[in-house]
């Protein structure tokens, strides 16, 4: 009888822990979201950056450093991906070097659209997050990230985030990364994401690489020649 009710006692201590667990999950999510609500509902100035953002077109570049075939035939690509200030071409905020086996490169963004409703002059816009990059017999999962889901802050946005208290910067900025697994989740604020706006390009040596970003969304490249590229850029 003894080992009967130290077997119950056990078992209603799981049940307790358990019980526990589930609601400060709930409680986590329940606040997490009860943050973002309040930033979208009642901060104006945050309201104010969103509704401020412009049309961009010209938003990075790409360049290739070298390009070397083995003994097998396989190429190699060592590869140069620039991002640019929001609104400035010129302003370089962030540059990295990728080594990408292949000659044919593909980038993976997230897309966060804002509709009519959320912006300042009634037309649509869209911010963009760059996630990985990887070659063409290389899975998208085994890419190399450009930008780490929740990390910091993008550069290029430094209106939007400077306009948010230090606290509620990750909060902000992991709720708009969380669109990538559940894209309506702010819908309610006109606010909706389309994950894997994913685009490729062979690439080779003398051509630069410029990306665009069209009102909805849409990335695409541009080839230039690189002796254009002060002009073009």
């Amino acid at each position: 009888m003894q080992t009967g009710n130290s077997g119950k006692i056990i078992g209603a201590l799981i049940a307790l822990v358990a019980l526990a667990t589930a609601v400060g999950l709930g409680l986590s999510f329940y606040l997490s979201s009860s943050s973002i609500h309040t930033l979208l509902t009642e901060n104006q100035a945050l309201n104010q950056a969103l509704a401020n953002l412009t049309q961009e077109e010209q938003i990075g570049f790409a360049t290739v450093i070298a390009q070397e075939r083995d003994g097998l035939g396989q190429i190699t690509t060592e590869l140069k991906f620039v991002q640019t200030a929001a609104g400035k071409p010129r302003e370089i905020v962030d540059e990295q070097i990728f080594s990408i086996a292949g000659d044919v490169v593909h980038f993976d963004a997230l897309i966060v659209k804002f509709s009519q409703q959320a912006v300042r002059d009634g037309q649509e816009r869209a911010l963009y997050l760059w996630r990985r990059v990887y070659g063409e017999q290389t899975p998208p999962e085994k890419g190399t990230a450009i930008q780490q889901p929740g990390g910091s802050a993008p550069e290029r946005y430094h209106a939007i985030t400077k306009s948010l208290k230090v606290s509620d910067r990750e909060v902000f900025w992991e709720a708009i990364w969380s669109l990538a697994n559940d894209p309506g989740r702010l819908s309610e604020y006109g606010i909706t994401a389309v994950f894997g706006n994913a685009l490729y390009t062979k690439v080779e040596p003398g051509k630069v690489y410029r990306f665009k970003i069209s009102a909805t969304g849409q990335i695409y490249p541009e080839v230039l020649d690189f002796g254009s590229m002060e002009a073009g850029l």
